[in-house]
């Protein structure tokens, strides 16, 4: 099994993620052995759109990608409407792209990565309503469970947690 010891992960979100595209990543990077942290815009706590809590540890403003060793960014639709429409959020999720580490990004996540002008020549996939928006992004949208290209890694919906989840761990491994 791959180990995460002494891997920092963010995970970036807001109220109204798909609970699933946020617990079981968090918990494959727990059990590799990894450190998992909630950034989210505001807050004490953030609540999924099945209802499900999770505490926030640090707020989107204070946080910083070089204190970091990759970026996870769950989907559902409210959760990257709301997170592609702030700008430490999304200035949060740029910044691991200046740094070259690694960003896995599920569901309709893409959108804050669209906000984040960093798609543009990658190939990625998507919730297949949100194509055309990576299309005329200038990325290269394909169907497909996982997609990594370089230290991007993204996938269409919970059907493709696992396959999601091992390549995050993977890639984070990767980078040493």
């Amino acid at each position: 099994m791959t180990e995460l010891t002494d891997k920092r992960i963010a995970f970036l979100a807001t109220d109204g993620y798909e609970d699933s595209e946020l617990t079981s990543p968090w918990n494959a990077v727990t059990l590799a052995g990894g450190d998992p942290v909630m950034v989210a815009p505001s807050g004490d706590r953030i609540e999924g759109k099945n209802g499900h809590l999770h505490r926030v540890d640090l707020s989107a403003r204070d946080a910083r990608a070089e204190d970091f060793d990759a970026l996870v960014l769950p989907g559902g639709v409210v959760n990257a409407d709301h997170l592609r429409m702030d700008e430490d959020a999304v200035a949060f999720a740029r910044a691991f792209f200046d740094e070259g580490k690694p960003v896995a990004a599920i569901c309709h996540a893409a959108w804050t990565l669209v906000e984040a002008d960093v798609v543009a020549g990658r190939t990625l996939t998507s919730y297949p309503s949100l194509a055309t928006d990576l299309r005329n992004a200038g990325a290269t949208w394909v169907d497909q469970e996982v997609v990594v290209d370089g230290d991007l890694i993204s996938s269409r919906t919970p059907d493709d947690l696992p396959a999601f989840n091992a390549a995050l761990v993977d890639g984070v491994a990767a980078k040493g």
